[in-house]
């Protein structure tokens, strides 16, 4: 394989009105490869071996805990009708552009040199990538809606959460979660009194990944009350700052 310096070099040649043939006596290299050098001049990327196959889940760090999160959330895995990989696609609101960009951060921290791209819909982006292991990092892919069935984490996944309990919490809360403001009145000393105060939810179906984002946030000593009966509710000051500290809004 040639380094990028070749590279570049025989561009520059091309770039002066050399022709291919010439470029190529002069630099030693195929026409072919200077031809295809003119489309994509950096080389391709090595793909790493997965990591959950290989036994070396620790590798995979706080990226994957936030795209575990987000996941879980807007999630979901599809397979190739012929490659034998998957596409994982994660919805993001166009409302939140740092959403998408920090989404995409992490799906090329978690598979490095699977292909990225953002697709296009109506209200929404998917980030979305092809890989064929996918299934292997995210195992809660079934046939089915992810409410309609079991979500339990594996050994290894709880593994990572644990160790980066605010990287997962922020994965979900930036896929169904969201920092509002509400407001209540008050009567002092005989006047309506309007006061605001930050709050934080989160809304799922799945009582189950409910479970997972309440766990989290008891081991964190966030403390939150259900809403309803798909909300997670924060709202003591305390917790919300807690959560301003570690996860904040979605920007």
């Amino acid at each position: 394989m040639y380094d990028i310096a070749v590279r570049r070099h025989a561009l520059s040649l091309l770039s002066q009105g050399r022709s291919l043939s010439s470029v190529s006596r002069e630099t030693g290299v195929s026409r072919a490869a200077v031809r295809a050098w003119r489309a994509r001049a950096e080389p391709l990327r090595r793909q790493r071996g997965c990591d959950a196959c290989a036994g070396r889940p620790r590798r995979l760090g706080p990226d994957y805990a936030y795209l575990l999160g987000l996941y879980l959330g807007d999630g979901c895995l599809s397979a190739h009708p012929r490659t034998g990989g998957h596409y994982l696609r994660v919805a993001c609101a166009n409302a939140w552009p740092g959403l998408i960009d920090a989404c995409e951060r992490a799906v090329r921290a978690v598979r490095p040199g699977a292909p990225v791209s953002r697709v296009p819909c109506p209200g929404h982006v998917s980030v979305v990538s092809h890989d064929r292991h996918w299934p292997c990092l995210f195992p809660q892919h079934a046939p089915g809606m992810k409410h309609e069935r079991p979500i339990a984490l594996e050994s290894w996944q709880r593994e990572i959460v644990t160790t980066h309990p605010w990287e997962f919490l922020r994965g979900l809360i930036h896929s169904d979660g969201c920092r509002t403001t509400n407001w209540t009145e008050r009567v002092v000393d005989g006047e309506r009194r309007r006061y605001e105060y930050p709050r934080y939810f989160f809304t799922n179906k799945s009582a189950d990944i409910r479970r997972l984002c309440t766990g989290t946030m008891d081991a964190l000593g966030v403390r939150w009350r259900q809403a309803g009966p798909y909300n997670i509710s924060v709202a003591r000051r305390s917790s919300v700052a807690l959560m301003d500290a570690y996860v904040g809004p979605k920007r």
